[in-house]
């Protein structure tokens, strides 16, 4: 059964952090999906992780493209991720449903500290997730670097 990991960002913007977690998931071995909820969000995503500094570089494709099944990471609007992923990061607010977790070795839910909307639905689903029986931990940067706030 896997888990759930609650990433509360409040330092670095998502296109910082998101990099960070990328590189320590293939660094496990998984496959990722990055499971957003706007096209043209996911558009601006894969656009700053090809950006980003050559050293590193994650590997990845946007979903749609003809070798889906073989990007180690698929950024996707989409409940299903053609690459057969072992991880997923939903940002934005993209639903995870409890059964999802257990199927997989790890999500994350990156979810912007400084907009109460998305701190308020982060809430919700740490209450719904964690009493459906899923294991999770809650990080925050607050202090200037992740910690453990709480674990479930």
């Amino acid at each position: 059964m896997g888990a759930v990991y609650f990433y509360h960002l409040t330092r670095q913007p998502l296109e910082h952090t998101l990099p960070v977690l990328l590189d320590k998931a293939r660094q496990a071995g998984w496959r990722i999906a990055v499971r957003g909820i706007d096209p043209a969000r996911m558009d601006w995503l894969d656009e700053r992780l090809w950006l980003g500094p050559e050293d590193g570089f994650q590997p990845h494709g946007r979903e749609g493209g003809p070798h889906d099944a073989a990007q180690p990471i698929l950024l996707t609007t989409g409940p299903k991720a053609a690459n057969k992923a072992t991880c997923v990061m939903a940002v934005d607010g993209a639903v995870i449903e409890a059964d999802e977790v257990a199927a997989l070795e790890r999500v994350c839910i990156l979810f912007d500290g400084n907009d109460p909307e998305a701190v308020q639905h982060a809430r919700g689903q740490w209450k719904a997730l964690t009493g459906a029986g899923c294991s999770a931990q809650y990080w925050s940067e607050e202090s200037g670097r992740w910690e453990k706030k709480a674990e479930a």
